[in-house]
């Protein structure tokens, strides 16, 4: 009797099965299975169109998405990475604006040197959203003694904005007064970079802890829908800043 040579050689196509003495009257013996058609693989990853995220309460659009936080009738649209880096400092806006409801909406951290370019263009901006701004061109009253007042700015801020530019990496790696509010914010959750004219790598060689903070990025976004975004960040309901009453 002949033995089925599939073990040994296989019989992957129709030929190989006709070579075996076992096999090639016209059995489909042991190990055979017929020819399988070959697709090259493509040179790309395919996307879905639909971006094939989450979304956290809207939905996504060109791998998009609408966080729980966002308005319905939004203009913006955010990656899920945003998303992701966005969330724990929502949760913050939210009990603090519960527990003090007097604060400002955030702190801006600049560099000296754009304090009338990027800095006040971006301050400007989130003013128009209703966003309420602590801006050291602004709240230092001349002859006040300035770190000082920082520690006041910061004290009384919700959250934290750090207008990341090349001049602002200059400030931290001399340890200027950048460093120490960047110390300050990064000891609490409420920290959201904001990238502009630089990448994370450059940020990742003078602040590793920093760039490990994910943010906001004018490289995707113009700096006008930044500060959307940072206003609907910010914004809370008005019964989420009433005070806890207990039930009788």
């Amino acid at each position: 009797m002949s033995l089925c040579t599939a073990p040994v050689r296989g019989h992957r196509t129709a030929s190989a099965a006709a070579a075996c003495p076992a096999c090639r009257r016209g059995g489909r013996g042991y190990g055979y299975s017929p020819p399988r058609p070959y697709y090259p693989q493509p040179d790309y990853t395919p996307r879905s169109s639909s971006g094939g995220g989450a979304s956290s309460g809207g939905g996504a659009i060109s791998g998009r998405t609408r966080p729980r936080w966002s308005p319905s009738t939004s203009s913006v649209t955010y990656t899920p990475a945003e998303v992701r880096a966005l969330t724990p400092v929502r949760r913050t806006v939210e009990v603090r604006a519960r527990q003090e409801p007097d604060l400002c909406d955030v702190f801006l951290c600049h560099a000296w040197d754009d304090r009338r370019g990027a800095a006040t263009e971006l301050h400007d901006l989130l003013v128009a959203e209703g966003v309420s701004v602590w801006f050291s061109e602004k709240d230092i009253v001349l002859g006040q003694p300035f770190m000082r007042e920082i520690d006041r700015g910061l004290a009384k801020s919700r959250t934290g904005l750090v207008l990341v530019t090349p001049a602002l990496l200059k400030r931290v790696d001399r340890r200027g007064v950048s460093d120490k509010e960047l110390s300050e914010l990064l000891a609490r959750d409420l920290l959201i970079p904001v990238v502009h004219e630089t990448t994370y790598d450059e940020l990742r060689r003078v602040s590793p802890l920093l760039a490990s903070r994910n943010g906001l990025n004018t490289a995707d976004d113009s700096m006008a829908d930044i500060a959307t975004k940072i206003a609907e960040l910010v914004a809370v309901e008005d019964d989420l800043t009433a005070p806890l009453t207990s039930a009788n």
